[in-house]
Formats: C-alpha cells, structure tokens, sequence
C-alpha cells in the first residue's frame, strides 16, 4: 500500500537527520499462506526501533534480531521464517533486508509522483535462500522512467540467477466527502486512518477549515452550482452527506458526467426512488452504469446508529465495491480468506 511506504520513506528521513542507519525489510516471497502477502515492508534503524510491519506483530522481533548484521557490514541478505510450526500460517516468508539511504533527488521524484497521483513500480532480487547475503536490493522506477535504487552495494548490471519480485504502488484510494457537519469529521478520520487521499467539499455558507477535519488532504467551501470535479474516476469514492435532499441531487447531477466508483447519499430508503425519478428528469440519458454507482442509504446494514459506527458501515461497503465483494461472516467461509 503507498501510504505504508510513504511511512516508512518519512521516517527513513527523520532517523537520517538524526545520524541513524536504515534497513528495509521485504517480504519478496511466500510458500503457503500468511497474515500478509509479498509486498509489505517494515524499516528498521539503527537504534532497533521500526515503523511498518510485514506480520501480525510476530515475525517483527525476530526480523529486528537478524538485521544487524547488514547494519554491521552493510551487506543485503535474505532470510526466511517458517511460521508454519510457529504461528500455523502454514508458510513460509522469504523476506529482503537491504541497506536503505534516501536521496534528496529521490524525495523530489517521490513527492512529485505522489501529488501526480502516479503509480511507482517496485522490483526486489533476492534468492528463495535462508541467511544468505549476495547481490540483492530493490530498485524503484517512476512514470517518468527514473529509477532509484536505495543501495549503493547493489549492482543491477552484475545480477545473476536471482530472482525479481514485482510489486506496482498504485495511487491511494481516494474520498470524497460532500458535507461538513459532525458525521463527516468521522468519516474523514477513519478513512484518511485507512490511508485514503481525502477531500472534503463544505457548504460555501458555512466553510471549514482544514484543521477541522483531521487527516484531510483539502477542505473547500463551494455550492453544487460552481463546484467543478476533476480527477473524479474509478479509483475514487464520493460520499455526499447534506442532510439535504436537495442539495444531494444537485450534486448527483453534477457528477452524471463523470464515474466514479461508488457514490453513497445519507437518507431514508423511502428517498431512493425520489431522487432516481428526478435524476431521469434533470439528466433524460443518463446512463444505468452511472445509476449502479449510487448506493443509498449509505453504508451496509450493521446496526450501526453513532456517527462512528455509521462511517465504519460506509467504509465496509466501499471496500465491499471495490474489491467486488458479497459481504458475509467470515465464519461461513472454508479454505483461504485471500484467493
């Protein structure tokens, strides 16, 4: 997930500043199955503190415990750990430490990808070994063809029989939050938690500040007349949460003309077939894809009654669409949680 690595590329910063080494730390493969796949990282300094994780919290410690030696001599390596007589994962990790440095031309590429909403391609070489140290490290490539590697020891010319994992960082989620009352303030700090890019559209009448609404990326004050979407596409939820049936609509009118992916509205179920009769009327051919992105009410159906609890179902249904699953217990399940 970008927003884990952008934590960890913050921190690797800070424990610079501070005179600390850094390593990172990579899960590259799996044989089996594990709390978490290939793809997550975890940064270790110099001091033993660490930021990320690659596990539930228990492969952490002794990951910790096996990097010192590239602390010591600088030199990548691979190790694994069995959790299947551990843990009863049932797998295998093989995990990349590497010695990271983070350049000043690389802060600059990475800001500038993020702020572009660009996706970053990551490639780790690494040997299916345990304890063994080698020709390893990870290279980073932007949209715009620059490639970073985070190791001066490691020589991408003079590889060998390693092996590549390839990871594409997708630009986070994005949420949009259409109102500004108290509800919203909740939405926004559980999804901006979840590490979603969040902007939140107020009343012009009643503009907000950025400060209140913690873990937002923008708050403007606008009306559904002025307002001009952009950058509104698949990889984007909107919540609209008024508390005005005709502001919503309004609003739903203005983004007939883009798609998004999922459009959730707060109201009783009795204003759904009220709103689809008028969206016919303002917008004659709109189209039924645009339709089947509108949810409302919003959210699933958990009991949920505080603003809290209402956001959390509106996040479960948001996952729910976007990963394009049929909400259900777990517990109904047999065989792997994770095709």
């Amino acid at each position: 997930m970008i927003h884990e690595f952008k934590e960890i590329i913050n921190q690797a910063v800070i424990n610079q500043q501070k005179g600390l080494k850094n390593v990172l730390a990579s899960v590259v493969h799996l044989n089996g199955s594990s709390y978490r796949k290939p793809g997550v990282r975890m940064l270790i300094s110099e001091d033993l503190s660490s930021v990320g994780a690659v596990s539930g919290g228990c492969v952490e410690k002794e990951i910790i415990q096996r990097s010192k030696s590239v602390f010591s001599d600088g030199k990548p390596k691979i190790i694994t750990y069995d959790g299947r007589y551990r843990l009863g994962c049932e797998g295998i990790l093989y995990i990349l430490i590497e010695p990271i440095f983070i350049s000043d031309d690389f802060i600059t590429a990475f800001s500038k990808s993020i702020s572009k909403r660009e996706s970053i391609k990551f490639e780790s070489y690494f040997k299916k070994e345990d304890e063994t140290k080698g020709n390893f490290g990870s290279i980073i490539t932007f949209e715009n063809k620059l490639q970073f590697s985070f190791s001066n020891t490691f020589n991408i010319q003079s590889k060998k029989e390693e092996e590549i994992f390839t990871q594409i960082l997708k630009p986070a989620f994005k949420i949009l939050i259409i109102g500004g009352e108290h509800d919203a303030v909740k939405l926004c700090k559980i999804t901006s938690n979840l590490g979603w890019e969040v902007d939140v559209i107020t009343s012009i009448k009643d503009s907000k500040q950025l400060s209140d609404f913690p873990g937002a990326n923008s708050v403007i004050g606008k009306n559904p007349e002025t307002i001009q979407f952009e950058d509104i596409n698949t990889n984007t939820a909107i919540v609209i949460m008024n508390h005005s049936y005709v502001q919503d609509l309004k609003y739903v009118v203005k983004l007939s003309e883009h798609q998004p992916k999922y459009i959730g509205i707060l109201g009783a179920p009795n204003r759904r077939e009220r709103l689809f009769n008028e969206l016919f009327e303002f917008v004659p051919d709109i189209s039924e894809d645009f339709l089947d992105t509108i949810y409302t009410p919003a959210g699933l159906h958990i009991g949920a009654q505080t603003p809290e609890e209402i956001a959390i179902s509106i996040v479960a249904e948001v996952l729910s669409v976007i990963r394009k699953k049929e909400p259900f217990s777990l517990r109904k399940l047999n065989g792997k949680i994770h095709s």
